[in-house]
Parts: structure tokens; sequence; C-alpha cells
């Protein structure tokens, strides 16, 4: 009778000790699952807020009775001071730099990815992938007179006097070179990602290794890789001292990348710097650009949640 007594308090004391720290655990996820939700709903007040301070700005600059939509979207001159309110005048210079930046970025930042994910030993790949992310780390502004010291003289000795000063050209070269760590790193990851099944079964077909490469993992891959795209396009459409140092301070509505030329935050960074009046056109013409700048990020994003969700692989 002792020794079952002994035994029923014993496992009294263990279901009391098991029940206590599954109450603990109970208590330390709730914490935790709370301070998630408060991150997650700060995130979103935070974004409802500049969407909320850009929209009430921009309205005082459209409340103008000078201007129009028309004016805005249909022309190509931006000098508010004076009356001309083409924004594309802004716009066709960041999409210049954009698109010269993703050039650059694209087949250099996907070829470091598939060496690194494929052919790259482990301690390759811990001595390379740390050296390219670096580049991640050098202040734009470094970059911005690395563009206009020593890339733009190189282009100007090969293509000639045709090639100005500033220009969009050596700003969307150095924009590449800013953004490549990011599409590599991303792209990486992605095909990493691959299951290696994929990769036995087409080397048991007869499939080379640039084949399972190139026709099998890269397909396979293809979501992330457009995520990390669309992404650094995203950080290209963005970026602010490279242009504003080596592409040029005054808006022209130019595709020609040889030519200086003022992207959208450029644009903002140097007028945001003299002294404006509050509620003057110019200051009120900043906001107007900057939730052009938004909404145009906006619909990259977007995109990027498209292909994604249209390209996803599924592996079971």
């Amino acid at each position: 009778m002792k020794e079952e007594t002994l035994n029923l308090k014993t496992l009294e004391t263990q279901s009391f000790r098991q029940f206590d720290l599954k109450k603990k655990r109970r208590t330390g996820e709730s914490i935790i699952q709370t301070l998630l939700f408060l991150a997650g709903i700060l995130s979103i007040f935070v974004t409802i807020a500049i969407v909320y301070e850009l929209g009430k700005e921009a309205m005082l600059f459209f409340n103008d009775p000078d201007v129009t939509l028309g004016k805005f979207f249909g022309t190509t001159k931006w000098q508010p001071g004076i009356g001309q309110y083409g924004i594309w005048a802004l716009v066709s210079a960041t999409l210049v730099t954009s698109f010269i930046a993703i050039l650059i970025s694209l087949p250099l930042g996907l070829a470091s990815a598939i060496y690194l994910s494929e052919y790259a030993s482990f301690k390759a790949r811990s001595i390379l992938k740390p050296i390219l992310e670096i580049l991640a780390g050098i202040p734009t502004v470094v970059y911005g007179y690395f563009a206009l010291l020593f890339i733009t003289p190189i282009l100007k000795s090969i293509i000639g006097e045709q090639l100005q000063v500033y220009n969009m050209l050596s700003a969307g070269i150095v924009m590449g070179i800013m953004i490549l760590p990011l599409i590599s790193s991303m792209s990486e990851d992605a095909l990493s990602a691959v299951p290696r099944s994929l990769r036995e079964a087409a080397y048991a077909m007869g499939a080379t290794k640039v084949e399972t490469s190139l026709q099998v993992v890269l397909p396979a891959a293809l979501s992330g890789i457009g995520a990390a795209l669309i992404i650094g396009i995203s950080r290209a459409v963005g970026e602010t001292m490279i242009v504003a140092v080596a592409a040029g301070s005054g808006p022209n509505f130019s595709f020609n990348p040889l030519d200086a030329a003022e992207t959208m935050t450029g644009h903002i960074a140097r007028i945001s710097g003299g002294d404006l009046s509050y509620n003057s056109i110019d200051y009120t013409s900043l906001f107007a650009i900057a939730l052009m700048l938004f909404l145009l990020t906006l619909v990259l994003n977007l995109i990027s949640q498209w292909i994604v969700n249209r390209f996803r692989e599924r592996y079971e």
C-alpha cells in the first residue's frame, strides 16, 4: 500500500510539472504571438500614414488652378515655378537609368548565382558570397562619385564627345553594380531551394551539368528569380545619390542614355535642399513626384507578387 501511495504521489507530481510546463509554454507563445501581431499592425499603420501624408500634400499640388492632369501626364517639360508640369521629363530619366541598371545586374547576378549554387564548392561559396555582398555595404554617394570620376571618363574615351559629363549611362551602369548583390543573393537562394531530386533525375537522363543548370534548375527557380528582378528594379527606381551626382541636375525628357537628365529621386533631393516656402507650388510638387514614385514602386511589387504566384513550383 505504501509503495502504491508513493507511486500515485509521484505520478501526480509529474503530471503537475508537465501541466506547469505546458502552461508556461502557452504563456510564452501567447506573448510572442501578440508581439508579432503588433509588429504587423505597426507596419500596416506606417504604410497607411505614408500614403496619407503623400496624398494630403499632393492634393495641394493638384488643387492648384493652374495644374491639371492633362498637363501632368500629357506634357514633357517640368518647371513648376513657371507653369510647366510635365512629369514625363523626370519619369523618362528614371526608366532609362533603371533599365540600364537591370541590363547590367541581371545577367551578371544570374551568372554568379548559378555558379555559387551549382558549381562552386562549399569553401569557394563561403569566400565569394561575402565578398560579393560587400558591394551592398558601400555608401551610394561613393557609387555616385565612382560613376562620375571613373566610369564616365572611360565611357567618354570609348564613345567620344557625344557623351556628356553628366549622363544617364554611367549612372545606370553603377546602379547595376550596386544592385548586383541583391539580385545575385536572392537568385542563389532560389536556385539552392530547388530539390536535389530534380538534379539527380536530370543526370540520370544523361543531361550535362550545364543542361541541368539551365534547363532544369533555372526554370524551377523562376519565381524566386523573377521576384529578385522586380525587387532589383524597385531598388533602382528608388535610388537617389548615384543619379543626383552622376546623371544630371535638370529635368530633360530624353531616352538617349548619353544625355544628362534628372530622375524623380534626384529632383526631390536637389529641390528639397533649397529654401522652399510651405504650400508653394515647388514644395507641393515634391509630394506629387513622391506619390508618383510610390505608385510606380507599388505596381512593380504587385507585378512581383503576380509572378511569384503564377510561376511558383510546388514540391511535395
